[in-house]
């Protein structure tokens, strides 16, 4: 009798606190899908308005994101008219990624580091979810060798999430392509290579010695592949890495790559 006694309220207990937390997770998933369909409205409807310039990027907030000493652009191009909604809302919106058949359709954001957008949105509010981010080493204004994106692989099926779906010969093989674009540039990414990995091994670099290093580089994304592709890959081309978590090699360190040519549009 005694046992029931304390036994009850116990249990109602943990059953209000998991309702709470269960709660407070699904809340979590609504704001972020709330806050992505906002961006994607502010993107797509962008009306035509002056072009960003280095002027621009250097008045109101744009001086705030120097504080936090962010990467600097030194391209000499005016930024699209498309982000100019995004770029006033947060300078770090340095581009876009939209791949076909999946959730994926995000602005990519760059902090001056690789954690900083872990558990911020596009607009640098906390969320659990991040966001999409470029590599703090990258620079949208420079042609370096392997631009690298991260985004969290979400439950509710957001962020990076579908990039699992890469995994099936049959989806990769009628999705080989997407889009990417940057506040001066568009590209279309055209996959090559998809993988489990670990997160110790070199996939993210973004700079290489000599060119022999850097065809050693792309040789070893061709061979860990699971799947084959007909791209013609070379030491003059440049790529887009996406990478997020994943659990088939490890629970805690295990990653999903995925490698892609990037074919600039004009």
């Amino acid at each position: 009798m005694n046992v029931r006694r304390w036994l009850t309220p116990l249990c109602l207990g943990l059953m209000l606190f998991s309702g709470y937390e269960l709660a407070g997770i699904f809340r979590s998933y609504h704001d972020n899908r709330t806050v992505m369909a906002e961006a994607q409205r502010l993107y797509g409807n962008a009306e035509p308005q002056p072009p960003l310039t280095e002027a621009t990027k250097l008045s109101g907030d744009a001086i705030e994101a120097q504080k936090r000493e962010a990467p600097q652009m030194e391209s000499p191009k005016e930024a699209r008219t498309q982000f100019r909604a995004l770029f006033d809302m947060n300078p770090d919106v340095v581009g876009w990624l939209r791949i076909g058949n999946t959730a994926i359709d995000y602005p990519v954001v760059q902090g001056q580091d690789n954690a900083y957008y872990l558990n911020r949105n596009y607009k640098g509010e906390e969320s659990s979810a991040g966001s999409i981010f470029l590599d703090f080493r990258n620079d949208i204004g420079k042609a370096q060798p392997n631009t690298v994106i991260y985004g969290h692989r979400m439950k509710d099926g957001s962020m990076f999430s579908d990039l699992k779906k890469f995994l099936k010969d049959d989806f990769l093989n009628e999705n080989l392509t997407f889009q990417y674009d940057t506040l001066y540039h568009s590209y279309r990414a055209e996959i090559f290579s998809v993988y489990p990995a670990t997160a110790d091994l070199d996939y993210i670099r973004t700079g290489f010695g000599s060119e022999q290093e850097y065809a050693a580089f792309l040789q070893s994304l061709r061979e860990r592949s699971l799947y084959k592709t007909d791209t013609v890959l070379g030491t003059e081309d440049r790529i887009l890495t996406l990478s997020t978590c994943d659990y088939t090699l490890d629970p805690a360190k295990g990653r999903l790559v995925i490698h892609a040519k990037l074919i600039e549009q004009h």
